[in-house]
């Protein structure tokens, strides 16, 4: 009964939903990588996701995706490739400043050499990578190794 109710109580509080969009999509990819999928749906969709899977996309941890559109919302079916070994979203969006990009790194990545931050900042969605080189901060949104 335990699902029932929490869907409930997601429709009540429009707010709730919204919030933990990114989580929920996050663990459902983690989810569908631990028990060896092939593919995974994501629904809602958010441009926060979008821009997120993007950029997982382009360093090689996710296969295609593709956003179905079916009236009500959004979806995406995304393909995996198993290269992914966690992805999660960090709450709150801690404000991160340029110069304690590598203090988050060490806490939360594997390595220095392995795995990514995923920054909101003033140019938009970017990993901690490209926030560096354009030597800004930004708030976290999560991270993938």
């Amino acid at each position: 009964h335990q699902r029932q109710t929490t869907s409930l109580h997601h429709q009540t509080h429009n707010k709730m939903v919204r919030m933990s969009v990114l989580a929920d999509c996050l663990k459902t990819i983690s989810n569908a990588e631990k028990r060896g999928r092939r593919q995974v749906l994501i629904r809602p969709s958010s441009k926060v996701i979008i821009k997120f899977l993007q950029k997982m996309q382009q360093h090689g941890y996710i296969g295609e995706f593709e956003i179905v559109d079916d009236h009500r919302s959004q979806k995406i079916v995304i393909e995996l490739t198993g290269r992914l070994n966690k992805c999660g979203v960090i709450s709150p969006r801690f404000d991160v400043p340029y110069d304690e990009i590598e203090k988050w790194i060490v806490n939360l990545l594997p390595s220095r050499q392995f795995g990514h931050l995923i920054l909101s900042t003033t140019y938009g969605i970017m990993t901690h990578e490209e926030a560096r080189r354009k030597k800004t901060g930004g708030k976290i949104l999560g991270f993938f190794y």
